[in-house]
C-alpha cells in the first residue's frame, strides 16, 4: 500500500508508534489534548520554571537544591521534563540540602546534606552559583534566617530560583483555610493522581509567598529582584473536570496579585 509498509515490518523496532485518539481518562487529558501523549502541557508551571533555570545554568556551576527531599519532584516525571529537572551532567556539582534526613536517599544529586536545628546550610560561604527551590518557600517559617543563609552561600552574581504557590492565588488561599493537621489527609483527595506520599506533605507557613514578601526579605541592598506571578494548569480539582474548568476561569480573570504561582528569581549583588 504505502512505501512505509514496504520498508517497516509490523512489530519491528523501526516500526512507527502510532498513538490512536482515545477517550481522555484524566482531568488534565480532558483540558489539554497534548497531555494524552506528552508529560508537558501548555500551562505547565514546572516546565516554565526549570526552562528559565536552564537558561541560567552553565557547565562550571555548582547547583544547590534547597529543600530537595528524597527527589520526589524528579522521580514523579519522565521524558524531557525529567531532563530539565535533573541537573547531573549539565553542571559541575549538584548538592541537595534539606532539614529532613530523607535527603540522604536522594539519587539525583552528587552530594546531600541535612540542615540541623540551627538552620545553617552546611556549605561554605560564596560556594554556590545557583540555588533552586521547588514548592518549598510555602513551608518556610523563618524567612529572614533562610534568606541570610541563601545570601551567605551564594557567590556574587549567583541566582536563587524558586517556584511556590502565591499567597493570594486560589491554592494559597485554600491551603491556608485548612488546618495543617488535615493537609496529609486532604491532598490525596484534592489531587487524586498526585504521586506525593504522606512523607512529602509538610506544614505550611506562607511567610515568603508574595512579590512584596520577596522584595522585603530579598532587599535591594543585597539582591536584584525579578519575581513575578503567573497562572498554570489547575490544581486541587478533586478529580472533577467541572472544578478544574472553574479554576481555569478564575485564573483567567484574576488580577496579577491573585495569580496562582509565584516565580522567584533573585540575583545576589
Amino acid at each position: 500500500m504505502s512505501d512505509l509498509q514496504d520498508q517497516v515490518r509490523p512489530g519491528s523496532s523501526d516500526a512507527p508508534q502510532f498513538i490512536r485518539p482515545s477517550r481522555p481518562k484524566t482531568v488534565l487529558q480532558k483540558l489539554y489534548p497534548e497531555r494524552r501523549f506528552s508529560r508537558v502541557v501548555r500551562d505547565e508551571g514546572k516546565f516554565l520554571f526549570y526552562s528559565i533555570v536552564a537558561d541560567l545554568l552553565e557547565s562550571h556551576h555548582v547547583v544547590m537544591d534547597f529543600g530537595a527531599g528524597r527527589g520526589h519532584q524528579i522521580e514523579a516525571v519522565s521524558g524531557h521534563l525529567r531532563t530539565l529537572l535533573d541537573f547531573r551532567g549539565r553542571c559541575k556539582t549538584v548538592i541537595a540540602v534539606d532539614p529532613d534526613d530523607a535527603v540522604l536517599t536522594n539519587p539525583f544529586v552528587d552530594e546531600a546534606h541535612v540542615i540541623d536545628a540551627t538552620g545553617r546550610i552546611p556549605l561554605p560561604d560564596n560556594s554556590v552559583d545557583i540555588i533552586t527551590s521547588f514548592a518549598v518557600l510555602e513551608h518556610v517559617a523563618n524567612p529572614a534566617q533562610v534568606v541570610d543563609e541563601i545570601y551567605r552561600v551564594l557567590r556574587p552574581g549567583g541566582w536563587f530560583c524558586a517556584w511556590t504557590p502565591n499567597k493570594w492565588g486560589y491554592v494559597g488561599i485554600g491551603v491556608r483555610m485548612v488546618p495543617n493537621r488535615l493537609h496529609e489527609r486532604l491532598v490525596p483527595l484534592a489531587e487524586p493522581r498526585d504521586t506525593r506520599q504522606s512523607i512529602d506533605v509538610f506544614r505550611t507557613a506562607y511567610q515568603l509567598n508574595t512579590v512584596n514578601d520577596v522584595g522585603r526579605f530579598f532587599g535591594p541592598q543585597r539582591f536584584y529582584n525579578h519575581a513575578f506571578t503567573a497562572n498554570g494548569s489547575p490544581s486541587y480539582h478533586f478529580g472533577s473536570i467541572i472544578i478544574a474548568r472553574f479554576w481555569q476561569v478564575m485564573m483567567a480573570i484574576a488580577p496579577a496579585r491573585c495569580r496562582k504561582t509565584l516565580f522567584v528569581f533573585v540575583q545576589r549583588r
